[in-house]
């Protein structure tokens, strides 16, 4: 049997190029939601795995987005079109888990003689593509969380040695930079929901739903108008009246991280995988560094949520696409692709033992990598609670674009945040009892 401990250790290496093997067996598809030149660099590694052997040969297919990748998946499956391996991200994952269409990565490896240490995944990765008992049913693949970016030479000017820790601290500093001059001291884009909202609520250790947010049953209901993120919402909103919150976005002309990497807002939060793309991207004199994203005064912080997306193996494929899978999933797991992944696009490494050989490699101790680490004392600072785990809310796509028009409504069309976040709360109630009575009587794994 083939033993392999996934990431125990770590070494650059430089992906194979180009030719597909000239007579590979068993040829199977893995369609994933990346573009630009994430897209690119899935296909070194696609290119990569079909040189190692002579067996399989897989063939990746972009997708484009996240949000095609589900629907475009789900409508193949019923045709039976279906791809062998699928790219979900997070807010896809109960949507895979009720469908019946997938093989639990588990039983994929077992099968094909893979003895893999599930334990070795870092607990705020495992979490969110776990059952309720903690059976991980998904490969984890390139997942990140939220931290927040300041210019450091900003921070030096108003007087402020190393990076806020609280939002009181991010406050007092933002006011600075506006006395001092700075136009845009945070950038702010509505459309991150997930940064600016869900990484809060975990962190804060506030629930987004009853039911641990929807771990225990589909009769989850919103709370989010019942929290700590009403309170976040109205500071939001009064920086952003006084000008000290600005808006970046796209319908803005400008997005939250090309204006900070371009010297003209200060601070901004985005994910950990940014963090090669903003070392890449700085202007020629904008220096930044990283943080964890901050807390209110008097809470003891909690772990952040994983996000990015995991790798699902869909039922109704032959034996010999299972092998090629499951071939494919090893190649992905040795030591010289996880740091090669992590390295080239600041996705974080999955389990712990790759974290630790990565760290003991020196590979975190200067730039341009340096910061990365941040990431895994995020999802690791605790041990997962009932509302840090993760989020299994049916639909959860569309209670998230719920999110953004809310902050929306609040900042630009000045409606009250309580009343606003009642509204998200209603409206978030009647995307959960839809998928509900779709998927009536179903249990959660």
């Amino acid at each position: 049997m083939t033993n392999i401990r996934l990431l125990t250790a770590a070494s650059s290496i430089t992906l194979l190029a180009l030719a597909t093997p000239a007579f590979a067996q068993t040829k199977f598809e893995f369609w994933y939601g990346l573009s630009g030149d994430l897209s690119e660099r899935v296909q070194d590694m696609c290119r990569g795995f079909n040189e190692s052997q002579s067996d399989y040969e897989i063939v990746c297919v972009s997708q484009e987005n996240y949000d095609n990748t589900l629907q475009n998946t789900i409508a193949a499956y019923r045709a039976n079109k279906q791809p062998t391996v699928t790219q979900i991200f997070d807010a896809g994952t109960l949507d895979l888990m009720l469908s019946g269409a997938y093989m639990p990565v588990r039983q994929l490896m077992e099968d094909n003689g893979y003895d893999i240490d599930w334990d070795n995944y870092l607990s705020g990765i495992a979490s969110y593509f776990s059952t309720s008992k903690g059976e991980m049913l998904s490969l984890p693949f390139n997942n990140s969380t939220a931290v927040i970016y300041y210019n450091t030479d900003a921070l030096e000017k108003v007087g402020f040695e190393g990076t806020p820790q609280t939002w009181e601290e991010v406050e007092t500093v933002a006011r600075a930079m506006k006395e001092a001059g700075y136009e845009c001291p945070i950038a702010f884009d509505p459309s991150g929901a997930w940064q600016w909202f869900e990484q809060f609520s975990a962190i804060h250790n506030q629930p987004i739903a009853t039911k641990g947010n929807g771990y225990g049953g589909l009769d989850a209901e919103m709370v989010v108008s019942q929290g700590k993120f009403v309170d976040q919402l109205t500071w939001i909103k009064k920086m952003y009246d006084e000008g000290i919150i600005v808006h970046k976005s796209k319908d803005a002309g400008e997005t939250a991280n090309d204006a900070f990497v371009n010297g003209k807002c200060q601070i901004t939060s985005s994910s950990i995988a940014d963090h090669g793309t903003f070392g890449k991207q700085a202007a020629e004199g904008v220096h930044w560094t990283d943080a964890m994203l901050p807390i209110w005064e008097g809470t003891e912080r909690t772990n952040s949520l994983v996000g990015g997306a995991s790798l699902w193996t869909l039922k109704g494929k032959s034996d010999e696409e299972y092998k090629g899978a499951a071939a494919f999933f090893n190649y992905l797991a040795q030591p010289e692709q996880a740091q090669t992944w992590s390295t080239i696009t600041g996705y974080v490494p999955v389990t712990m033992a790759g974290f630790e050989a990565m760290k003991a490699n020196g590979f975190y101790d200067g730039a341009p990598y340096k910061g990365r680490e941040l990431a895994i004392e995020s999802l690791t600072f605790t041990p997962p609670t009932e509302n840090s785990r993760g989020i299994r809310l049916g639909n959860y796509a569309s209670i998230r674009a719920e999110m953004v028009k809310t902050m929306q409504d609040v900042l630009f069309n000045d409606r009250p945040v309580l009343e606003a976040l009642q509204a998200f709360d209603a409206k978030g109630n009647e995307i959960l009892r839809r998928f509900e009575q779709t998927y009536k009587g179903a249990q959660l794994p």
